[in-house]
């Protein structure tokens, strides 16, 4: 975290530019749909958001995609006669959906992307604009609230930062085909008819994926689960960021533990530095408040600073990786506009 200028806005509109629709013309297009068909596709929403933000590496474009799948399933609705399930048909909108929406050349990425890691001494910098970083998503928003526990790590696991950061570096259709065969476990000959493609096509464009993914560090960034021991690890470090503790703090990293700080390139690697630059230049978040919440499928906090006299406003989305015990990597998102989007308060007060 720092103490550098804001971020630029994000645009939490519905009504992303590359929609076909307007706020206005959605509820019209709803209401001509029978309450259960509906209901039944809206069923889906949650998990056709996280397959858009797999695609796009972004919460707010991927809620546009998955709100533009459903005004096109409302207005085609009475067109579906059941070839296939309703299920199917929906990924085949939400996916082709994606694909117009990742027309241009810009990918989303990680600051451990970008460069080597600086030092504590490193100066921050001027921060990149949003577009360039894959950006956080509540994981109310994309992991279902109950279901088999295997399936929900496995939902967890798919919406990992680094692994959405990796499949960025895929070609649109390739990333389509590595979601669809190896996430939703879906048949080379599904994805050939969803793409309008062979077999052939879509088991080389697999291939190819593969290997481009095996490069990246996307597996080598798996948390523990979560259980007693690493809740009582993130007590400890509630507790001793709050009080600003940084000795205790360093204590509850990994040697090798990383901080990166969108909108800012600087990224820092080890224990050692990560506690020479909350005394340094992070120490503007003295006094900092954490509220508890989740995102990308790991624990993560809403860091609110002091903003008056016993009051405190957001200032970052911290996701916290946990490792062999201990904190493997504090990933701050410097962007005050997503609390809404994870059900955090707008400010604090004593």
């Amino acid at each position: 975290m720092t103490t550098g200028t804001a971020a630029r806005p994000l645009a939490p509109s519905l009504a992303c530019d590359t929609m076909t629709t307007s706020p206005v013309t959605a509820p019209a297009a709803a209401a001509a749909v029978a309450p259960d068909v509906l209901a039944a596709i809206e069923a889906h929403r949650v998990e056709l958001t996280a397959h858009c933000y797999r695609m796009l590496g972004s919460g707010f474009e991927a809620e546009d995609a998955v709100q533009e799948t459903m005004v096109r399933a409302w207005r085609s609705v009475d067109r579906f006669e059941g070839r296939s399930a309703l299920r199917s048909w929906l990924y085949r909108i939400a996916t082709n959906v994606c694909l117009d929406m990742l027309r241009g050349p810009q990918r989303r990425a990680r600051p451990m992307d970008l460069g080597p890691a600086g030092t504590s001494e490193t100066l921050i910098g001027a921060g990149v604009p949003e577009h360039a970083w894959v950006q956080p998503v509540a994981d109310a928003r994309v992991v279902p609230a109950d279901g088999d526990p295997a399936e929900l790590a496995v939902a967890r696991d798919s919406v990992r930062l680094a692994f959405v950061a990796a499949l960025q570096h895929l070609p649109p259709r390739q990333r389509a085909v590595l979601l669809l065969r190896e996430v939703l476990r879906w048949q080379a000959s599904e994805v050939a008819e969803l793409l309008d493609t062979t077999v052939a096509s879509v088991n080389s464009a697999l291939q190819r994926a593969r290997a481009t993914m095996a490069a990246t560090d996307a597996d080598a960034t798996r948390s523990d689960p979560v259980d007693d021991e690493q809740r009582a690890l993130l007590a400890r470090y509630v507790e001793a960021f709050e009080r600003y503790d940084v000795g205790s703090l360093v204590s509850l990293l990994r040697e090798d533990a990383v901080q990166s700080m969108p909108p800012f390139e600087l990224w820092l690697q080890g224990a050692g530095d990560i506690g020479r630059w909350f005394t340094g230049q992070g120490a503007g978040c003295r006094g900092a408040r954490m509220v508890p919440t989740a995102a990308n499928g790991r624990p993560a906090f809403g860091v609110y600073r002091v903003s008056g006299p016993d009051t405190w406003a957001p200032f970052s989305i911290q996701i916290v990786d946990v490792s062999d015990g201990l904190i493997a990597g504090l990933h701050s998102f410097l962007y005050p506009e997503l609390f809404p989007a994870f059900g955090l308060p707008a400010r604090l007060e004593r």
